[in-house]
């Protein structure tokens, strides 16, 4: 059975990194097809293409969400139950594709899954984080580190283990499997976000009326850059985005960050079964 469509966002990318990754998901009997999203300034030519490999050049770099959302709008077109967002730096194997595609099925309730992610070394990824306040986001990157070491322990909920499924209000956006009726239903990715909170933002509202998933059953590699650390223009793009977030949902009084992180913090403390997680 045909459920699910993936995208992956280009920009000069290492195209057999690329090819590699396609590879992998097309193995699954479970993908139509997957879209290559390209925003680089030239269009790429193939000498030959799968057929299920879709690809889109676009006339200029419109950014992550937006360009992830042409992929998006297809699948909630030709009615594909689920679509994954996924960044081309990502390994993964066909089985735990599968397993997370077997999960969300069987949980209605699930609108996005994340699934255990590890830096090539396999150190984990601590990517299952609350709501940022205006001083865990640019606190952690202008102030000294042993300052801010056990705030960030708690914005990257490092007590909970990482060792069971979970309930989270902020997923990364390197692997994101959506439903796609509840992103459909939190009206896709915001566009005014260029790229860094587009994945905040999108997991909150999808958060608001399903369960957004940190499923630890399946493991992938991602090779994270941390592109605004070694880049003055990326780290510029950061805080002009980061900005807009909160401009959107308010610097400092925003009461579904408080509920939304009470909630998450609670649950990480507990052993609770999914079917019972509030959202």
């Amino acid at each position: 059975m045909r459920m699910l469509n993936a995208s992956i966002v280009l920009y000069q990318p290492d195209w057999q990194q690329v090819t590699n990754l396609t590879e992998v998901i097309l193995q699954s009997d479970y993908v139509d097809c997957v879209y290559w999203i390209d925003n680089s300034p030239n269009k790429h030519t193939f000498e030959s293409l799968d057929s299920r490999i879709k690809y889109r050049h676009n006339p200029y770099n419109m950014g992550y969400g937006a360009a992830h959302n042409i992929a998006i709008r297809e699948s909630i077109y030709d009615d594909i139950p689920f679509h994954l967002v996924v960044n081309p730096d990502i390994i993964l194997t066909r089985d735990a594709l599968d397993s997370m595609l077997q999960f969300i099925a069987q949980h209605p309730e699930v609108g996005s899954l994340m699934p255990r992610v590890t830096y090539p070394d396999g150190q984990i990824q601590r990517l299952c984080k609350l709501l940022p306040t205006p001083l865990d986001v640019f606190g952690r990157r202008f102030l000294p580190a042993q300052w801010m070491q056990r705030r960030n322990q708690t914005y990257e909920m490092h007590a909970s283990g990482y060792d069971r499924i979970m309930n989270i209000p902020y997923l990364s956006g390197c692997f994101m499997l959506l439903r796609t009726q509840a992103v459909k239903q939190a009206r896709l990715f915001d566009e005014r976000f260029f790229m860094y909170p587009e994945d905040m933002d999108l997991t909150r509202r999808i958060h608001r009326d399903y369960l957004t998933v940190f499923f630890p059953h399946a493991t992938i590699i991602h090779n994270h850059e941390k592109a605004s650390y070694k880049s003055l223009k990326m780290l510029w793009i950061h805080i002009v985005n980061m900005c807009r977030y909160f401009n959107k949902w308010g610097w400092f009084h925003d009461p579904e960050r408080i509920q939304f992180n009470r909630n998450a913090q609670y649950q990480a403390a507990s052993t609770i079964d999914i079917s019972s997680t509030e959202h």
